[in-house]
């Protein structure tokens, strides 16, 4: 195989990129490719997303609707659901979902089947990158015998295959796609270098390069998990601060003034998104392979689920100071998005959180700037009007998620109570109808 071919087109910017799945990963990835002078056929099973992307509509946040729009008038990127276009592209980047099943273990379907329709397309000279979060060995154990059955082509030979792990971070005004650093891992050294190559044609960083695919999978693992344990341990801190009538936020500042050896990490209602609540369960389920128990990981995640029913019990007894029962107590939740200034909802702990409360019998609203309407259990869930209700009408408002938006002045002083598990209303002077986590 000659390696100056794909080389060449890259450094020329003749490559035709193709991008499967265009979600958060893939979409803002696409349109970085598309903006440093690259065509892009982006590949979705969503007909809704097709459409809007190729009509210019934008339904990703952290993309400016006008560089979208310029992207797609200028015909660098063009969204499709008919995968036979694959066999026209030069680079293939797989971003679909890797979520969990019930029983709490990988559901890699959608790698799979995105591997096994790029084999079938797949041709020579053509480099495969897979960004989805997997377990380690994901790309040599799975998707390299795929591509080499599906198209009777050999890695090295006739083509090029890398892993690097994406890295994303809703809603963050100061890292986006284009200025995140890289890490990339190929099968040989070769698949290595040219998909580095590529990445530092369409980033403004430079491409870390490791040994291997396991290296590229392991440290996007390491990651999430070393986050997901120190959320683990503050909100587990928080539990016991709470008990000792301590206020963990002001132990969190005071610990901050320690120059070296500490990073502060705060306490919530549990761990929300894609990332940080599942991959670490990516590795306790390879790990089973070596017969390894991983204790550690499991138990910060044992931790940080039960957060949102401990925010309910938390909750309970604040209404008993005030003589109200759980049950037909009026609650509005201020946030479904998972973090602060986005509309995701991905494995939100708001929604447990509600959830639990209706078990109990209380009877719940929710208000999110960012989002009127979420999906549920099948089920979509419409938002109140915060400007067009009392908040006096609600026995407790509960602030789950910090947005930027809400005048929480106007809050506190419009609310009987409220239960700031995310001590956003820090700066109020006035906060004696306030309880923090």
């Amino acid at each position: 195989m000659k390696q100056e071919s794909l080389a060449q087109k890259i450094k020329n910017k003749t490559a035709v990129v193709g991008v499967i799945g265009l979600g958060y990963v893939g979409l803002p990835l696409a349109v970085q490719s598309a903006v440093k002078g690259y065509k892009v056929v982006g590949f979705d099973v969503q007909s809704k997303k097709v459409d809007m992307i190729n009509n210019g509509q934008n339904y990703i946040n952290d993309i400016p609707n006008d560089t979208l729009k310029e992207v797609v008038k200028k015909d660098k990127l063009k969204a499709t659901f008919n995968f036979e276009f694959i066999k026209s592209t030069d680079i293939v980047l797989i971003c679909v979902p890797t979520p969990l099943d019930k029983y709490q273990q990988p559901d890699i379907s959608y790698v799979r089947n995105s591997t096994e329709v790029v084999g079938k397309y797949l041709n020579k000279g053509m480099l495969v990158v897979l960004e989805s979060t997997t377990y380690p060995g994901t790309t040599e154990e799975l998707i390299l015998p795929t591509l080499q059955k599906e198209s009777g082509l050999k890695c090295g030979r006739d083509f090029y295959l890398a892993f690097s792990p994406e890295r994303v971070d809703p809603g963050n005004v100061k890292y986006k796609t284009e200025n995140i650093p890289k890490v990339v891992g190929g099968v040989q050294k070769e698949s290595t270098k040219i998909a580095a190559a590529f990445y530092e044609n369409i980033l403004e960083v430079k491409v870390h390069e490791v040994s291997s695919p396991k290296i590229a999978e392991m440290e996007k693992i390491l990651e999430n998990t070393y986050r997901n344990i120190n959320i683990g341990l503050i909100n587990e801190m928080a539990i016991i601060c709470n008990k000792m009538n301590i206020d963990i936020w002001e132990v969190i500042e005071a610990a901050k003034t320690k120059p070296y050896g500490f990073q502060a990490f705060y306490p919530g209602p549990g761990l929300g998104g894609h990332c940080i609540p599942l991959d670490p369960y990516y590795l306790t389920w390879k790990a089973r392979e070596y017969n390894y128990h991983t204790r550690l990981i499991e138990t910060s995640g044992e931790i940080n689920n039960c957060m949102s029913m401990y925010v309910v019990e938390r909750a309970t007894k604040i209404l008993n100071r005030f003589n109200k029962p759980l049950k037909d107590s009026k609650i509005l939740i201020l946030g479904i998005a998972y973090k602060k200034d986005i509309d995701d909802y991905r494995e939100s702990p708001a929604i447990r959180i509600i959830e639990n409360f209706e078990l109990e019998g209380a009877k719940v609203s929710f208000y999110d700037p960012h989002i009127s309407v979420y999906k549920y259990k099948n089920k979509e869930h419409y938002g109140i009007d915060i400007s067009k209700s009392k908040l006096m009408d609600f026995d407790l408002v509960i602030i789950t998620t910090d947005h930027s938006k809400y005048d929480y002045k106007f809050i506190q002083q419009n609310s009987n109570f409220i239960f700031d598990v995310r001590n956003a209303t820090k700066n109020l002077k006035d906060r004696s109808n306030i309880e923090l986590l």
